[in-house]
């Protein structure tokens, strides 16, 4: 079902493939809008089942309760790239499921992923299928002693990879890995890293939220910022056409994001697709008139685009575990007496180190003063300032 045949109204009921924060974020929007919302794949003490009509705690394989699911929802979307594609071709033969199965597929298997971006002329990392230590060997050679060895599935927030060099211990690496095929990708030597979230609609119409300057720590999203002027014009032209290329190739219906490293010489290579709103989107939630979560409400449900236009300067700052085990109500106290700090937190009840448990975002005219009072807010709550 790769177009929309009719309009899901407000009082309908949105059906949610997974119960993470991405998931509690859109169906505080869609029930903004007048919308139900059931997840399933969560318990309902989920950060998404918290605020949600119901949670179906079933496995993504369980047939009977996927029809049983379909029979509850008008329509259907995900939250997280890790849902089977065999779990959305079940659905979709009871229920429109957006953005599809398709865009999935690729954006789970980095092997799949990338050769699809190549196809499409889209430039990425210099990259290799690894099958064997042998071949591991060779291609660190090929791509001059410095590369990055991932699994192609189920790696994120810096899961799943390692970096390997001339004189590392190749065979103990491939062994650690316990893969029977990898990803080498060449290092990339990145002036900076941005990301760009766009949408597609029913009738092909495409939006794009202004790109946003991102920044790890750990392989982890820490910080980000929008407008930055890193970020030139013709990234920001070549960013949207980019996104354009791929959710017309998958024809998406619904909210991708586009991450992106800039090389020293202005050229943008694409690291990696998301088939759902980001974390690096998150500031547009208090930045823009419509948010990333509710771009993804009115994509799926047939509806037109609202308005992404950047209306604040804003910067996003991750909440971990290791932010969050010392807090105090003192420091929390401090974190709202600044009435341009706002304050997402997802409602997880086990604070883990490098956990995403919320994020704060800061808005104001200035992003290096506005970074600079998050950060400082921030490590206030983990009582290093």
């Amino acid at each position: 079902m790769s177009s929309m045949k009719h309009v899901v109204r407000p009082g309908s009921t949105i059906g949610m493939l997974g119960g993470g924060q991405l998931g509690r974020m859109f169906a505080i929007a869609a029930r903004q809008c007048g919308f139900r919302v059931q997840i399933y794949g969560d318990p309902e003490e989920s950060p998404a089942g918290q605020v949600s009509d119901r949670s179906w705690f079933s496995s993504f394989a369980d047939q009977d309760a996927l029809r049983q699911f379909a029979q509850h929802v008008d329509v259907v979307t995900y939250e997280q790239e890790n849902i089977p594609v065999a779990t959305v071709e079940t659905l979709l033969q009871h229920v429109p499921v957006f953005p599809g199965p398709e865009l999935l597929r690729a954006s789970q298997h980095r092997l799949l992923e990338k050769t699809s971006l190549r196809r499409m002329g889209i430039p990425t990392a210099d990259f290799l299928k690894i099958t064997s230590e042998s071949e591991l060997r060779k291609g660190i050679l090929d791509f001059g002693g410095d590369a990055i060895l991932k699994t192609v599935t189920l790696g994120y927030d810096g899961k799943g990879q390692t970096r390997v060099g001339s004189e590392s211990d190749c065979g103990a690496i491939w062994q650690s890995l316990n893969v029977s095929e990898a990803i080498l990708e060449k290092v990339v030597p990145f002036a900076h890293e941005l990301s760009i979230v766009a949408s597609r609609f029913a009738d092909g119409t495409c939006s794009f939220f202004a790109p946003v300057m991102n920044h790890h720590e750990n392989h982890i999203l820490d910080v980000s910022i929008s407008p930055s002027a890193l970020i030139s014009e013709h990234q920001t032209l070549e960013a949207q056409q980019i996104a354009r290329t791929i959710l017309e190739y998958f024809d998406v219906i619904g909210v991708m994001c586009v991450e992106f490293f800039a090389t020293h010489d202005n050229e943008l290579l694409v690291n990696e697709i998301a088939p759902r709103p980001h974390n690096s989107g998150h500031l547009t939630i208090n930045a823009c008139r419509s948010s990333q979560f509710e771009q993804q409400l009115r994509a799926v449900c047939g509806l037109g685009t609202g308005d992404v236009s950047l209306q604040t300067p804003a910067v996003m700052l991750n909440l971990l575990g290791d932010h969050l085990q010392h807090q105090s109500p003192s420091a929390w106290q401090t974190v709202f007496a600044h009435p341009e700090i706002h304050v997402h937190l997802y409602g997880k009840s086990e604070i883990r180190l490098g956990r995403k448990m919320g994020h704060l975002t800061v808005i104001g005219h200035d992003v290096v003063a506005a970074e600079r009072l998050g950060r400082q807010v921030r490590a206030g709550l983990m009582g290093t300032t």
